[in-house]
């Protein structure tokens, strides 16, 4: 019983109906009718809940009483209360009867107002959190958008600047490549420069050997007509001094050097096919790019004019020293070693560039192979001026090396020749040459290479080189042209040239070479025939 009031005292009810009738007292002139009414319901639901508490708090204090405990009490004020009705018993009632329905009525309003107000405020504070998140968030995208574009404006920057330094490296390796492509020509060219200055000094080595050797045989001579001079003067006939036996002959400078001529020329035509004719290739191949049998036909017959010009130019070198030296030589060789090694030491003697002019005409007037209208051979220049040096060389040995002859759809030779990679190897015939043979006679030194075809044809198609008609282009008439080669046969002085001229300089084929009995016969056929029917004539002529 003591608990049950202790917690209606702290409940406070009746503090809190106290607490709403002054609110309603303070709001009355301001709320409508029906919210007074229902003020005034709820406090009359107070007041009964109050109520009914204080009627719990009676049952249980009878009840301690025992069966009769406070019966006098309640007949006395309770009874009369009862049979009156609320109403009437409000006089009898105290003024504190529901005071703890009141005061817990109003303690709930209370948390009530506090928990709405507590719940709005946190309500705006989620509010305005919730705008600060968005403006937050619209400044980080923004953020992030700028973000963005910096970094494709960096990624465009880094490729463009990547492309340009791929750009770069490239350009600097062919920078480095052709530096060291003049590098490596350049230490050729002086390799060779300073072969030919120790060539020369070997030269003036020699030439000073050999002028000692005259000295000691002039001082010899000069003794003996000294001594027969002193006979003389004297009166009396006096045995002459037995001459000096002969020295036995030295060997010449040709001799000496053959064996290290030979195998320098050997590998320098081998550098001729590896390195120069790859060069020569490349560069046709810019002007021709579609046929590239044509190609290898340029440079085939580049280097069988180019050697047939070498031995001519040799031959006629060969011929000139013989006759002016035929004259005043005496000595213990014979007059055919004096001759090769003069020329030997001497080679600067050879006109090259006459040779290379020789052949690119012969190339000129050539049926099988052809070339642009815009552009002519001289193109070559540099590598048929190394092949005519190769061959003036080759000349000179003893005994020389010539390069074999070679004809269209002959037999295919494998001691000769071998085949290119481009070859059938089942086909018997070669089709055409793409180096010649290096020979010694009847002798391969160094194998030359062909390339091999089923169906390879005895006469190859002519080719020639057309241009746009001109006055000075113009292809000379049949008539012309066999009229000028009688000529030719006819005059003494223009039998001996290295081969007949075309009467004009066209790139079309001549009707001399044309194939037919009148062209073959029509050559010189005197002594000093300059070349025979093939390009590459053996030394056995000479």
């Amino acid at each position: 019983m003591a608990e049950s009031l202790r917690r209606m005292v702290n409940n406070g009810n009746f503090t809190s109906l106290q607490d709403k009738l002054e609110k309603w007292l303070d709001d009355y002139h301001i709320n409508t009718n029906d919210q007074n009414v229902a003020r005034a319901c709820e406090l009359v639901e107070l007041n009964a809940r109050v109520q009914g508490q204080l009627f719990t708090l009676l049952n249980l204090v009878a009840s301690e009483g025992g069966l009769y405990g406070g019966v006098n009490t309640l007949k006395n004020r309770l009874l009369p209360w009862l049979s009156s009705g609320f109403a009437a018993s409000a006089a009898s009632v105290s003024a504190d009867t529901s005071l703890a329905v009141l005061a817990e009525a109003a303690d709930k309003d209370r948390q009530i107002t506090e928990i709405q107000s507590h719940y709005e405020q946190q309500l705006d504070n989620m509010e305005k959190d919730l705008n600060d998140t968005k403006e937050d968030a619209a400044a980080l995208k923004a953020e992030l958008d700028e973000t963005r574009d910096e970094l494709d404006d960096t990624r465009r920057k880094s490729t463009g600047t990547m492309m340009a330094t791929e750009d770069e490296i490239i350009r600097l390796k062919e920078d480095q490549v052709r530096s060291l492509e003049n590098r490596i020509r350049d230490r050729r060219r002086q390799l060779r420069l300073t072969r030919d200055e120790a060539s020369s000094l070997r030269t003036r080595v020699d030439l000073v050997g050999d002028y000692e050797r005259q000295v000691r045989v002039l001082r010899d001579e000069i003794a003996i007509l000294r001594g027969e001079r002193a006979a003389l003067e004297n009166g009396f006939p006096e045995p002459l001094p037995p001459l000096p036996p002969p020295r036995p002959g030295s060997p010449t400078h040709a001799k000496l050097t053959d064996s290290v001529r030979r195998s320098r020329l050997i590998g320098r035509y081998n550098d001729l096919f590896s390195i120069d004719r790859v060069e020569a290739l490349t560069t046709l191949r810019r002007y021709i790019p579609d046929d590239e049998e044509m190609v290898q036909r340029i440079i085939f017959v580049g280097v069988q004019e180019a050697f047939h010009a070498a031995k001519m130019a040799f031959r006629a070198m060969r011929l000139r020293v013989r006759k002016n030296l035929a004259i005043t030589h005496v000595g213990p060789e014979t007059l055919e070693e004096a001759v090769l090694d003069y020329i030997v030491r001497n080679t600067d003697l050879f006109d090259v560039n006459g040779a290379v002019q020789d052949t690119i005409r012969a190339m000129n007037v050539n049926p099988k192979i052809s070339f642009p209208a815009e552009i002519d051979f001289n193109l070559l220049h540099p590598f048929i001026r190394e092949v005519c040096r190769c061959g003036w060389g080759m000349c000179a040995l003893e005994p020389p090396l010539d390069i074999s002859p070679a004809t269209d759809a002959e037999l295919y030779n494998e001691l000769k020749y071998r085949r290119s990679y481009d070859s059938e190897f089942t086909a018997p015939l070669v089709a055409y040459h793409v180096w010649p043979a290096m020979m010694e006679y009847d002798r391969v030194v160094v194998k030359g290479e062909a390339v091999t075809k089923r169906g390879a044809s005895l006469f190859s198609p002519r080719r020639s080189r057309s241009r746009s008609p001109s006055p000075r282009l113009r292809s000379p008439s049949p008539l012309r042209s066999n009229t000028n080669i009688l000529k030719i046969e006819q005059s003494p002085r223009r039998a001996t040239s290295p081969r007949p001229m075309s009467p004009s300089r066209s790139r079309s084929p001549s009707p001399t070479r044309s194939g037919s009995a009148m062209s073959v016969s029509s050559r010189p056929s005197s002594r000093s025939s300059p070349r025979p029917y093939s390009a590459a004539s053996s030394y056995v002529s000479y």
